[in-house]
């Protein structure tokens, strides 16, 4: 069959699943909580996303920082091998992380689309090749999605993970049932400070200050959140997106400081729009500093245009708040596509620029 009439049915086949895609599932249906009134979720002492006449009035008003095309990053070769007790953490893009431990493997917000979109015709495009290619992953245990936008939870991605690593899905409330609605399983859902474990990790879902959505009329029927990931030997949290909230000084409380914190640095104009959901460097050195994180990595930057600021000024404005707060430049790592950390003991070195 010719490539165009191939083109064609891929984009009919595309368009037939974009009504369920938009929908996102059922949602969940439980008990009332603090951050659930029984229908949906909710931020405790913060607005759960800007209305839709927010949003109109962003797009009248916006004043875009301009974004390259394309930027190139060398490829990289091999992943290091990983020593008995060492942690290897390996940037791939936007909020995709590989996390390696002894006995295994972990995806964060596995994100290999070409865009960030309900269909691969429009929307926002990536500048920049993933940094691992999805050949190059070893056997992924664990998928952690985070929450159901488009930039965090690619189905295509997940569903190609599903038939060629076979790894378990966890996710935060309501999730589960459309996953499996793609053919993606096992799924494992959590609530807010909900346990599970797989080969001797342990693994929390962890409040964030989000919310969620895949389309008009289907906002926060489903849960956000974050990993917390123990063992005997490492704690990493990763916050997925988030505005500051409380829940920094809380984590803290509760488990320590992490070894490693994932943080977020971009997404976050305009200010008067994005506050409360996301943050910006200067927020991200603040929860780096109530974490108390030995190390912090930023995180969702330089791959999607989603939001007003320019391409480098999140790393820009991060250099600043690091300055400004006291915190060394070493403390706040801003990764390249490709490059791997490895922890031994309590100390990270880069271990293969690619």
């Amino acid at each position: 069959m010719p490539s165009g009439w191939t083109r064609h049915l891929e984009l009919i086949a595309e368009l037939a699943r974009l009504p369920q895609s938009l929908r996102g599932g059922p949602g969940y249906a439980g008990e009332r909580s603090d951050h659930f009134d029984g229908r949906k979720f909710f931020n405790p002492g913060a607005s759960s996303g800007r209305s839709f006449g927010d949003f109109l009035r962003w797009q009248r008003r916006r004043r875009s920082a301009p974004w390259p095309r394309w930027r190139e990053y060398p490829p990289t070769q091999a992943l290091p091998a990983l020593a008995n007790g060492e942690l290897a953490l390996t940037f791939i893009n936007h909020a995709t992380f590989l996390i390696r431990l002894a006995g295994l493997n972990v995806l964060t917000d596995p994100v290999y689309c070409n865009r960030a979109s309900p269909v691969q015709w429009a929307g926002p495009r990536r500048v920049h090749a993933p940094g691992l290619r999805f050949e190059q992953l070893p056997s992924i245990d664990l998928v952690f999605v985070s929450h159901n936008h488009y930039d965090h939870m690619d189905l295509a991605t997940l569903k190609r993970l599903a038939s060629v690593h076979a790894p378990l899905f966890l996710t935060g409330l309501g999730n589960g049932a459309f996953l499996r609605q793609q053919g993606i399983t096992p799924v494992v859902e959590l609530d807010w400070w909900e346990q599970t474990s797989l080969r001797g990790v342990q693994l929390t879902f962890t409040p964030a200050q989000h919310w969620s959505s895949r389309g008009l009329g289907r906002k926060n029927h489903t849960l956000w959140g974050g990993l917390w990931l123990a063992t005997a030997q490492h704690r990493v949290h990763f916050a997925c997106d988030t505005g500051y909230a409380p829940w920094f000084e809380e984590l803290h409380r509760r488990y320590g400081p992490p070894e490693l914190a994932l943080l977020p640095i971009g997404g976050y104009e305009p200010r008067w729009f994005m506050r409360e959901q996301h943050l910006n460097p200067d927020d991200a050195v603040r929860a780096h500093r109530a974490l108390s994180a030995q190390v912090s990595v930023a995180m969702h930057f330089g791959c999607f245009r989603l939001t007003d600021e320019g391409i480098d000024e999140p790393v820009i404005e991060l250099e600043r708040a690091c300055r400004a707060q006291g915190i060394a430049p070493e403390a706040f790592h801003v990764p390249r596509p490709g490059e791997t950390l490895l922890w031994r003991a309590a100390t990270p070195s880069n271990a293969a620029a690619p």
